[in-house]
């Protein structure tokens, strides 16, 4: 299965979250996607927790100082 990158660094601030969002939403269960950021997404991830508990997996691939790659994958 193919890896799908979000490089989310040059999307606008406030549609950041909602276009995650709408990927994971999209995923089925058992597929993911690379998160590439430019700070650390934990406040995303609280996010997640919060809206999504129990529905994600979340392995920090790479942690800066410069860039960020997370992998979101949908539990099924």
């Amino acid at each position: 299965m193919p890896t799908l990158d979000l490089d989310i660094r040059t999307v606008a601030p406030r549609d950041k979250h909602p276009t995650i969002f709408r990927t994971f939403d999209g995923l089925a269960p058992g597929e993911g996607f690379t998160l590439i950021n430019d700070h650390d997404p934990a406040p995303l991830r609280y996010q997640f927790e919060a809206t999504r508990g129990g529905q994600f997996a979340w392995s920090y691939l790479e942690s800066g100082p410069e860039v960020w790659r997370v992998r979101i994958e949908k539990s099924g």
